[in-house]
């Protein structure tokens, strides 16, 4: 099996190609831009046989042979997506129209990941699949939130249209090993700022809530939706919930005690809550989420001590 990853030097990425590269049957291709990914998340991997990494922007067409594609490709944290908010929606729409071109040429299954960033600030809750969301048009996330919905379309145009094999994730709030120490995005921000010792900056009010994924049973969620028969769009997440004050009390009580908790306003179009409804993905995909917050929270710790070099205290 020839499988193509976008996005695949990224966080999620590439905990993917990992999974992938265990069954001796696969080549991974990964086409990346670099712009939020790194080549040492594929480290172990270059030179491998099996394996081929391109730089590449999803915004330029690609021809290449595979049965499937992983299209990933696109900046998930609130800094990099504001930052260039045009690349955003171009990597979502223009990218997305690539890949489903090159799936329609060569024959082969797509896998979107889409995100939970759809249904907006939601008056559903939890969220099914089946709402159509909340979102504010013209705010400064909706080059994300908004280019992701584009992309879903896309999908199904080109499912009905061309007969194209599809698969959609909604993938909600993911945190592991890799990610991007200052992406703004608050697991990553509450780890590393306790740490470094610093003050854990949670935004007002601090009741807004969130479910947190960890990124080996998510990579788990998107293979078992490229592997079956459903099209989705499926749900993918952690249906835990956590207000962002008791996300920081664990940090604090796990990582550094002797740091504060410090309130700081909040960011525009932040959602008041979000936890996903994972029926459809337990019933349709047998799958469901493993690891509980409290014991993936210090194996991201032990990844961010490395990257930061702040050894653990004895």
């Amino acid at each position: 099996m020839r499988i193509l990853v976008t996005g695949g030097a990224g966080f999620i990425g590439s905990h993917l190609v990992d999974r992938l590269m265990e069954n001796e049957k696969n080549e991974v291709i990964v086409a990346d831009n670099f712009f939020t990914g790194s080549k040492d998340n594929l480290r172990k991997w270059i030179g491998h046989p099996r394996f081929e990494l391109i730089r590449h922007d999803v915004t330029e067409q690609l021809l290449v042979e595979v049965d499937q594609i992983y299209h990933l490709a696109c900046p998930a944290s609130p800094i990099f997506y504001k930052y260039n908010p045009v690349k955003t929606i171009k990597t979502n729409v223009i990218g997305t129209l690539n890949m489903l071109g090159l799936a329609k040429r060569v024959g082969a299954r797509i896998l979107l990941t889409s995100t939970s960033e759809v249904y907006g600030d939601p008056l559903v809750h939890p969220q099914p699949e089946s709402y159509w969301g909340n979102v504010n048009p013209i705010g400064v996330r909706s080059c994300y939130d908004e280019g992701k919905r584009v992309a879903e379309t896309l999908m199904f145009d080109y499912h009905r249209q061309h007969g194209i094999e599809i698969r959609i994730a909604r993938i909600f709030n993911t945190y592991g090993p890799r990610m991007n120490i200052d992406d703004g995005r608050v697991v990553s921000n509450f780890i590393a700022q306790a740490i470094r010792g610093e003050a854990l900056t949670v935004q007002l009010p601090g009741t807004q809530t969130r479910s947190f994924c960890y990124v080996s049973d998510m990579v788990d969620g998107l293979i078992r939706l490229m592997e079956g028969e459903n099209t989705g769009p499926i749900n993918i997440g952690n249906p835990g919930e956590f207000t962002m004050t008791e996300l920081a009390e664990n940090v604090k009580e796990l990582i550094n005690p002797a740091v504060e908790i410090k309130m700081v306003e909040n960011t525009p179009d932040d959602p008041r809550q979000r936890k996903p409804d994972i029926t459809k993905a337990t019933e349709l995909l047998g799958w469901e989420p493993k690891v509980k917050l409290r014991d993936g929270l210090p194996l991201m710790e032990e990844d961010f001590r490395l990257r930061l070099e702040v050894p653990k205290k004895k």
